[in-house]
């Protein structure tokens, strides 16, 4: 259940439904407002606060999560040069054991990983029981940077939106929870971010020229992006769009997801050894 402070989780989906439609087939991405703050509780200072609650919290299910060993969770943060998967990572999990929870970040695949298939890679980093894995960028890359460039034609886009949705789907009937966060920011805001990483001597080591030509290439990648959310926005692994112009409100929103989804599965405590009962260590 959601705190009495962020929410109950009817309040949460409301939330959500009134965000986007974006747990239907039909749904446009520039419908969806990078701008928009439906989780905020107040001002950006307590809204930082309550971001920091939830990543206590999350501390404290995932040590739950680790002990039950029932499941496995995959969050997957995709989203355009600078709409904050990193910054994500550390405000979510920045109280979280680095032991129970595991962050992977995807980059174009090596040459000899191009020798597989293009699940190959991926598949050997999916989480194990107890284990929480966070996927910064992931499996989506190989239906955008190809697609954008022209490098697989439709069909073949196609039959990969098939193949990731059964690869999703065999992961969550073997246990696996999944949550897909498609981090959404405008051109604006990701001009200024950009902008800021070269004005700031301790952040322009981020900068890479190639960020923008990939920035001429805005439009093909919203075109992209709305086709592959409606092709693999399934049943078993939905895709959630967060407005992310906000870092704040971007931390806010997923942390409350994180934190709600992990409470809903009724963790428990693996029963004790009865060897235990009475054990007296001198």
């Amino acid at each position: 259940m959601a705190s009495k402070k962020n929410g109950s989780k009817n309040d949460v989906d409301a939330r959500l439904a009134g965000l986007c439609p974006n747990q239907t087939k039909s749904f446009d991405l520039k419908d969806c407002k990078p701008n928009a703050k439906p989780f905020s509780i107040g001002d950006k200072n307590t809204d930082r606060a309550a971001v920091q609650t939830l990543a206590t919290e999350i501390d404290v299910l995932q040590n739950l999560f680790y002990a039950d060993r029932r499941y496995k969770l995959l969050i997957v943060l995709q989203g355009l040069d600078t709409s904050g998967k990193d910054g994500t990572v550390r405000a979510v999990f920045k109280e979280t054991s680095p032991l129970g929870v595991r962050c992977v970040g995807w980059k174009a695949p090596s040459e000899n990983e191009r020798a597989y298939d293009y699940l190959w890679r991926i598949h050997q980093h999916v989480p194990a029981s107890g284990e929480v894995m966070v996927f910064n960028r992931s499996h989506y890359e190989d239906v955008l940077v190809p697609v954008v460039n022209g490098w697989i034609d439709a069909s073949q886009t196609a039959q990969r939106y098939a193949q990731i949705n059964d690869f999703e789907r065999m992961l969550t009937e073997t246990g696996t929870v999944i949550l897909k966060f498609m981090l959404h920011i405008s051109p604006e805001e990701q001009r200024e971010r950009l902008q800021e990483r070269l004005d700031d001597p301790a952040k322009r080591w981020k900068f890479d020229l190639g960020d923008l030509e990939v920035r001429k290439q805005w439009k093909d990648y919203d075109r992209a992006y709305d086709a592959l959310l409606k092709a693999t926005s399934t049943e078993h692994a939905p895709w959630i769009v967060v407005p992310a112009d906000s870092k704040t409100h971007r931390n806010l929103m997923i942390a409350t997801l994180v934190r709600d989804r992990l409470a809903s599965l009724n963790l428990r405590y693996p029963e004790d050894d009865p060897r235990l009962k009475g054990l007296i260590v001198e």
